[in-house]
């Protein structure tokens, strides 16, 4: 079994979010709670909007593990936690523009109404 200790960078998996903090499991014994107060210096309304479940982030070991409850006191306060950041890339407007859409919707509104007027004939 691993031990973890204060200061150390790990690296888990959110198992799980409530609203007072985020559970990560750290390998096949040790599991951590990030508390809601370790996740921010401003204020945290919801922990959801920092991580999603199945996610794996970096976290900081605020405390050494327990080594009879397999628990870590974990923080994402000052540390980069994310492991794949998607890049904004702006999107480029094409020269056909909205004209493809333009050009389809008339078809459509046709077939929804018919699909429409045998659904009432049918009633």
């Amino acid at each position: 079994m691993n031990q973890y200790k204060k200061g150390e960078i790990v690296t888990g998996c959110v198992t799980g979010i409530e609203k007072y903090g985020i559970f990560v499991s750290l390998d096949d014994y040790y599991s951590g709670l990030i508390h809601i107060s370790e996740i921010s210096s401003f204020f945290v309304k919801n922990p959801a909007d920092y991580v999603y479940v199945g996610e794996t982030i970096r976290a900081e070991v605020i405390d050494d593990s327990d080594v009879e409850t397999c628990h870590v006191k974990l923080s994402i306060k000052n540390i980069d936690y994310k492991l794949n950041k998607k890049s904004k890339k702006k999107i480029m407007e094409t020269a056909s523009g909205f004209s493809g859409l333009e050009k389809a919707l008339s078809g459509w509104i046709f077939d929804k109404k018919n699909e429409l007027l045998e659904k009432k004939q049918k009633n």
